[in-house]
């Protein structure tokens, strides 16, 4: 019994992070249609950026906890930034152009990134692991674990809701699905737009750090960060059904226990489980488990 939970409880541990990585590459496609290939990258520069704040925070002697709260706001204003101005001064012109051409655009800027990453923080691993230790150890059902590691699911959540509810419940989030669901209707009837569009690639940047930043007490910060990540996170998307929240979730919940159970009963199949189940998905289901509505034109 206690084997079985361990298993699960490593599978949400897993999907928590993944599935606020695979929120941000999911809503991006949603709304821009453009796959892309340096969301990974984006992830690892929140992992660097927190390691760094995390860092100097430690150095100056200030506890664990305001360390965790700096990198989280750190994270969020640069990779909020670093979204906008990559939409504005580099997707935008590509827009109307073959998908093939935006998902060039974007390798470009995953192999640009990761040179800058190696020029920043050089190529030796980094670690920044004060805040592990913030929530000491807990104990679940006779198991003991890290509590960082189980926090990590109740906050994965609550963006997860945080995100939906935006989408469904508010006015901004309902302009955000009239552009995803037709664009050409929301500009007559006056909506910006291009400013969904880099408002949307911002908030995507942003997730995806966000999860970069979480991870990093937990991991070392080195190079090939970000394409470990981008695999995870297209197989989610793909499983899920591509610009679908509620398939992120559902998406990444699959993956991390697909993961967990590798690891603890076949570990050198981990990565074959996770292409087995895409495989699977996509022979019944070939535009995934929840396919976006689309509106029909007449």
């Amino acid at each position: 019994m206690n084997f079985f939970l361990t298993i699960v409880l490593d599978g949400l541990i897993q999907a928590s992070w993944l599935f606020v990585v695979a929120l941000g590459l999911t809503l991006v496609f949603g709304v821009l249609k453009i796959l892309n290939i340096a969301h990974g990258s984006f992830y690892a520069l929140g992992a660097y950026i927190a390691a760094t704040v995390v860092t100097m925070i430690a150095a100056r002697g200030l506890p664990p906890s305001v360390g965790f709260v700096a990198m989280l706001l750190a994270v969020a204003l640069i990779a909020s930034a670093v979204g906008w101005l990559l939409e504005r001064g580099l997707l935008k012109m590509f827009y109307g152009r073959d998908e093939v051409v935006l998902l060039l655009v974007t390798y470009a800027v995953f192999l640009i990134m990761e040179d800058v990453t190696k020029l920043i923080w050089g190529v030796n691993p980094i670690y920044a692991t004060q805040p592990y230790e913030l929530f000491g150890n807990l104990e679940f059902a006779g198991l003991y674990y890290v509590g960082y590691d189980l926090v990590l699911i109740p906050i994965s959540a609550a963006i997860g809701f945080a995100i939906w509810f935006g989408l469904n419940r508010t006015v901004i989030g309902k302009i955000v699905l009239a552009v995803i669901h037709n664009e050409e209707m929301s500009v007559s009837m006056g909506v910006r737009v291009n400013r969904v569009y880099a408002i949307a690639f911002a908030f995507g940047v942003l997730l995806a750090a966000l999860a970069g930043a979480l991870t990093a007490p937990k991991i070392s910060m080195q190079p090939g960060l970000s394409s470990d990540v981008i695999i995870l996170s297209f197989a989610i998307v793909v499983i899920g059904g591509l610009g679908s929240v509620e398939g992120a979730a559902v998406g990444a919940l699959l993956v991390g226990l697909a993961r967990a159970a590798s690891v603890h009963l076949m570990p050198q199949a981990e990565l074959f489980m996770i292409y087995l189940i895409m495989a699977a998905v996509l022979m019944f289901r070939p535009e995934g488990l929840f396919k976006r509505e689309m509106a029909r034109r007449i």
